[in-house]
């Protein structure tokens, strides 16, 4: 199965750059990861203060700069949901206090023709 994790960073400059230590500690993370077949893709985001939301209601389209506080994201490949809640729980004592949003990709079959 695949998921969909969101960190939102409890503290710290959303955006910011992170420690060397941090890094390295990170990127040893991303390698095992990696190499074990967890990790599918991962990034940083920008600040809130970089982004917009766009709305379309009753035909009229917003944007607003209003939008919620995310540090990265990662698609993560699991056997089931408490596997990835574990790989989560593993991510979070690396990069600190937050949270993750933890999303289960639907996978559809394909139908005969």
């Amino acid at each position: 199965m695949r998921f969909l994790t969101i960190y939102r960073p409890e503290s710290g400059v959303e955006g910011g750059m992170p420690t060397p230590e941090h890094m390295a500690e990170m990127g040893r993370m991303i390698e095992d990861w990696t190499a074990r077949g967890v990790l599918i893709s991962t990034e940083p985001l920008t600040p809130r203060d970089q982004c917009a939301r766009l709305r379309l209601a009753n035909g009229a389209f917003t944007v607003s700069e209003e939008t919620v506080r995310a540090g990265g994201f990662a698609f993560l490949n699991a056997a089931s949901k408490d596997e990835a809640i574990e790989h989560c729980k593993e991510f979070l004592k690396v990069a600190g206090d937050g949270t993750c949003e933890i999303r289960q990709i639907l996978e559809f079959e394909p139908q005969p023709a």
